[in-house]
């Protein structure tokens, strides 16, 4: 049994109370080991990828009990992908959060934002239902300590907003295990796979409500509309890196909905068939038009990106909702998309209230840094629109490519290029307000003007700004892999041999061991 795989949720796990016990009053200590945490993440997380990139499938068996007794993790290449995602993600919040002093600007700011990473590295990872819920709660409780850092009134009642809407989502998880339980005895979802099967028709609705409870658990960490309603305030006031953190959040909702949906419950089978398709991509279209428009009537710069993130992840439902393998691989192109695109903006967003009185889309004195913060903005504002050339306009090309054999491809198409057109209209606008017309409002008199962002923050955002030109230009390759990768999906039986059937192995395709024979 190879141990690699349980090292992403070990390693933040053992770095956040190594930091809280012998470095908390020295920060320069807890930098060091916050980023060799993560950089050691990046090197684990790449090794599994590329593990997983012949389509091995690995399992980890904690305290090697066998499934579905025990608890395991297993790797294959949609998990590992999520991982190093994240620490990817990770490196570069984190270096931002060094670089504008954000870590300084409360307590504890890096054993939680470790203790968040072990929360998203173990529900990538888990394959278990109820460690999934274990792992959500770690992510609420983390990432209630980070959005309240540097504490305020406002910053808090968004926090409990928050935590509030989350709590409601953990009732409805435990409510869905119960009756998955209660139905099949199991909660692996390799087991499951096979016991939902053998249900008698005629006696699938407890199964049917625990489907139903599931998909408004994950629409709900997806932001989906009408669940959305604690994403806007609570992005809005988070301090800026933890915000970028949280573009990998949503992407934990529509994860689970991928993995529960093309495994446990996948379209073609009898006792759920058509449950996802009855709402669930009439949500997203729903959700992809709001957040668009909440873009066009937007009043403030960060309130602008967090209704952005909204019609971002609505473009990432409608792909799922379709469940076919070709777009299943567009919404994973689009989901690597928007985590950088979204995080970017939110880092650019900090940059400028840094040196502005407040995010208010008026005109005001110029920024400090104007000529590099605006550069930086109009980059992140192509990406998010999906204007060419930049990787969003390619994802957008994937989305309405999948659509075409569908009956809905008309609607797609039509909000798809409408909420386009909204969002290049709200952008333009927010930045032409906030840089362009800056030039000619004169500095105040008796007002210091604020000190450029840090070298190390351009450093932070030029990177994730490089990532989404390498997603660009590596545009064949990556859609490739995530071809199969949704490949390896819709055919799990791979993965529910190697969980149930060949405990603690590394195990290829099929066609790679009748070769190696």
């Amino acid at each position: 049994m190879t141990h690699w795989i349980i090292l992403p949720v070990l390693l933040p796990a053992l770095v956040a109370p190594f930091i809280v016990l012998a470095a908390r009053y020295h920060i320069g200590i807890q930098r060091v080991f916050s980023v060799a945490g993560v950089l050691g993440l990046i090197a684990i997380s790449a090794g599994l990828a590329w593990q997983a990139s012949d389509g091995t499938i690995t399992l980890y068996q904690l305290g090697d009990w066998a499934a579905p007794f025990g608890i395991v993790l297993v790797g294959d290449r949609l998990s590992t992908l999520m991982v190093l995602l994240t620490a990817v993600l990770a490196l570069m919040v984190l270096l931002y959060a060094i670089g504008s002093n954000w870590d300084m600007r409360g307590r504890h700011f890096h054993a939680l934002f470790q203790f968040q990473l072990m929360g998203i590295m173990g529900a990538f990872l888990t394959g278990d239902l109820f460690n999934l819920f274990v792992f959500f709660e770690v992510l609420l409780i983390a990432s209630y300590g980070l959005m309240i850092h540097s504490g305020g009134n406002v910053r808090l009642r968004a926090g409990v907003q928050y935590v509030l809407f989350n709590l409601i989502g953990s009732t409805l998880f435990l409510f869905a295990l119960g009756s998955i339980y209660a139905e099949t005895g199991t909660l692996n979802m390799a087991d499951l796979a096979q016991r939902v099967t053998a249900i008698d028709p005629g006696e699938t609705v407890g199964i049917r409500v625990a489907a139903v409870l599931l998909l408004l658990v994950f629409a709900i960490k997806a932001a989906l509309v009408p669940l959305h309603f604690w994403l806007p305030s609570s992005y809005a006031e988070a301090p800026a890196p933890v915000a970028a953190l949280f573009a990998i959040m949503t992407k934990v909702g529509a994860y689970a909905i991928i993995r529960v949906y093309t495994m446990i419950f996948p379209p073609d089978l009898e006792v759920t068939a058509g449950l996802q398709a009855d709402w669930l991509l009439g949500a997203a279209l729903v959700s992809l038009a709001l957040g668009a428009l909440g873009v066009l009537a937007a009043r403030k710069l960060d309130r602008l990106v967090t209704f952005a993130v909204i019609g971002s992840m609505g473009m990432v439902m409608v792909t799922i909702s379709l469940f076919t393998p070709a777009s299943t691989a567009a919404a994973l192109y689009y989901i690597v998309h928007s985590t950088f695109a979204a995080a970017t903006l939110f880092l650019i967003v900090d940059m400028v209230k840094s040196s502005r009185e407040d995010l208010r889309l008026v005109a005001l004195p110029p920024v400090a840094g104007a000529v590099l913060v605006s550069a930086l903005f109009f980059v992140g504002a192509i990406a998010m629109t999906g204007l060419p050339p930049l990787s969003g306009f390619l994802g957008k090309l994937l989305v309405l490519e999948a659509s075409f054999p569908t009956d809905a491809v008309v609607w797609v198409f039509a909000i798809v290029l409408i909420s386009s057109l909204v969002n290049v209209v709200g952008f333009s606008r927010a930045g032409s307000v906030v840089f362009w017309k800056a030039k000619a409002v004169p500095a105040q008199e008796g007002t210091t003007p604020g000190a450029p962002p840090s070298t190390l923050s351009y450093v932070a955002v030029g990177g994730l700004v490089t990532l989404l030109i390498a997603h660009t230009a590596f545009a064949g390759p990556i859609h490739q892999y995530m071809t199969t990768t949704s490949q390896q999906l819709y055919a799990p039986q791979p993965y529910i041999s190697t969980v149930l059937e060949t405990p603690g192995k590394l195990s290829k395709p099929d066609a790679a061991k009748e070769g190696d024979h």
